[in-house]
């Protein structure tokens, strides 16, 4: 269906209606269509439930990694001071991005503050029909009209993870330059959300924070719990130290927060998790071990002493900087010039098997073109909440590409 079937599904009124759901974001889905015109896609991605079924597998046996004490002593043992201790929250909107191969999903990258999930949510609730035959094939990968209260009640646990009862009082989303932020119609949308609970909440950059009296301070007052959306992930910037402060403290809740970054998003991560000797030694189940290896490309971090292996078997490597983020300074193997391979060898990179993604094909001013697409899964605590896909052409993701973007991921009946 995804090589053959052009169908647009997205009705762009009831679009309209699912991001402008209050009169304060009234006005959002044109300021979308102006300023990020490749923003959502309008045609829909469709998935197996086998499919589906194995990414679920992938994330829950990377969380009973996670949890085993010699993984964590052994990644937390490198990781900046920050990071080496965790105080209770899991980390909310982890993302797990995957590319479908002939062997099953590839996992080929975690990120923690995953981007999109309320906007896709959106875009999901968007879709119709487009012809008869279509609609048995309609069937989301989570129940829509329950996951706001899926998600408000993950901040929630995150909240209880640290020792606080009731609920906070005021909680902000912060990034830095917000108002700039590619994904700004989101915040929008989480603080409606959080306002629709009874929660105040604002949308601030880290620099209109101050550490005053013991409190995390802005100019609505007191904040109680920080939705981070940084990339600065161990706050280590001068511009976020009121926030760092806080963190430290224990006088806000932070999530996800720098321990979360460094247990899965750092790629060397991932070197462990494709690697059948080190799992074994950590004690994890063959069972584990194997849906693993069958599910993430093999890893390795690159070191002097791999360089010559690694050059001449570039052609079949992705290279990918250990702490990096949004495909920033990640190169194709079969791309690489000397000078770029140098810049590699000097810096934190790890080298992961290439595994291409499949293709959805789109139609597009009366003209068929064949989009690349990886899928998105959003977890909390090892749990999937929701698939969403991004189509694009080019190097790595983007939302640059005319009939790309953001997709809602069906379950085929």
């Amino acid at each position: 269906m995804n090589r053959f079937c052009t169908c647009r599904s997205l009705d762009p009124a009831r679009l309209r209606r699912q991001l402008e759901v209050e009169p304060a974001l009234h006005g959002l889905s044109t300021e979308i269509g102006q300023t990020r015109p490749h923003l959502f896609s309008a045609t829909a991605v469709f998935i197996s439930a086998e499919t589906l079924q194995a990414m679920s597998r992938i994330v829950a046996a990377i969380e009973q990694v996670v949890a085993m004490p010699g993984y964590r002593d052994a990644v937390l043992a490198s990781a900046p001071a920050i990071a080496q201790r965790s105080p209770g929250p899991r980390g909310v909107f982890m993302g797990y991005d995957f590319h479908l191969g002939a062997q099953g999903p590839q996992l080929i990258e975690i990120n923690t503050n995953a981007g999109g999930a309320i906007l896709n949510l959106a875009l999901a609730r968007a879709q119709e029909a487009c012809c008869a035959q279509i609609v048995r094939h309609l069937h989301p990968t989570a129940d829509l009209e329950a996951l706001p209260t899926v998600w408000l009640d993950a901040f929630m646990h995150e909240w209880a993870l640290q020792g606080r009862s009731g609920r906070p009082a005021r909680i902000a989303i912060v990034d830095e330059a917000p108002e700039q932020q590619f994904l700004h119609p989101e915040f929008l949308l989480f603080r409606q959300l959080f306002a629709a609970a009874g929660i105040d909440a604002v949308i601030a950059d880290p620099a209109e924070l101050s550490w005053i009296g013991g409190e995390l301070m802005h100019q609505a007052g007191r904040i109680d719990l920080v939705y981070n959306r940084l990339t600065d992930f161990y706050l280590e910037s001068p511009g976020v130290s009121a926030l760092r402060a806080a963190y430290e403290a224990g006088a806000v809740v932070l999530t996800p927060h720098p321990a979360a970054h460094a247990l899965y998003a750092d790629k060397r991560n991932l070197a462990v998790f494709s690697d059948r000797e080190r799992l074994a030694a950590l004690g994890i189940a063959p069972e584990l071990i194997d849906c693993l290896l069958a599910g993430i490309p093999r890893t390795v971090e690159v070191t002097p002493e791999r360089a010559e292996a690694l050059w001449a078997d570039r052609r079949k490597l992705f290279f990918k900087p250990a702490t990096g983020f949004g495909s920033r300074a990640a190169y194709r193997g079969d791309k690489l010039t000397r000078s770029v391979w140098e810049h590699i060898l000097t810096g934190d990179y790890v080298a992961q098997r290439t595994v291409p993604p499949s293709e959805r094909r789109v139609a597009l001013d009366g003209q068929d073109s064949d989009l690349k697409l990886d899928i998105r899964v959003y977890a909390y605590d090892g749990h999937l909440q929701l698939a969403a896909a991004r189509l694009y052409r080019g190097q790595t993701t983007n939302f640059r590409t005319p009939g790309g973007g953001f997709a809602p991921v069906f379950v085929t009946g």
